[in-house]
């Protein structure tokens, strides 16, 4: 599961608030579910920040939301960031390769999008139509077209693509 934050510096704070940020990811690390978190700079100079954190479950991003921990950095970050942070939760598909809030020219290439999602797809599909399909053959056609299909959009989107893309995270943004 995926939180994107937004949040702009107040001015001639940037440096600060990096700094701040980083080191709540520090301490984030320690928190039971939070799986990582990434800060992106603004496109421009004096634009919104985005953080993309990750928790393994929901449950998790509530318990890090009600946190004394987390209360904390929140004061700290208010000294040097404008306003109350903007939340978006992502789920599923949406969460593959990021949100598009995300600027531009951060997002992957569309090629490498698609290869990475071939690369998914094809192995699982393989699998499901080795193991699967022959314990639906009683089943009409699109019945069980409906079946194997909705087994790989919840298979790549709960548990192959989000492993594919962290595997591939560094390839994607080159």
């Amino acid at each position: 599961m995926f939180r994107v934050v937004r949040r702009r510096a107040k001015e001639g704070c940037a440096e600060a608030y990096e700094a701040l940020v980083g080191a709540m990811f520090a301490d984030a690390r320690h928190f039971p579910g939070y799986v990582s978190a990434e800060l992106i700079p603004p496109a421009a100079a004096g634009g919104d920040y985005q953080i993309i954190q990750r928790f393994a479950q929901q449950a998790d991003l509530e318990r890090w939301q009600a946190s004394p921990v987390r209360a904390q950095w929140m004061e700290r970050l208010a000294a040097v960031a404008e306003g109350e942070p903007e939340y978006r939760m992502l789920h599923g598909l949406d969460a593959w390769f990021g949100p598009t809030l995300v600027p531009a020219q951060r997002m992957p290439r569309r090629w490498k999008m698609t290869l990475l999602s071939w690369c998914g797809i094809f192995p699982t599909v393989a699998f499901l139509l080795a193991f699967v399909a022959p314990l639906l053959a009683g089943l009409p056609f699109l019945l069980r077209t409906a079946v194997v299909t909705a087994l790989v959009a919840v298979i790549m989107s709960y548990l192959v693509m989000p492993r594919l893309t962290r595997l591939a995270a560094d390839w994607l943004r080159r």
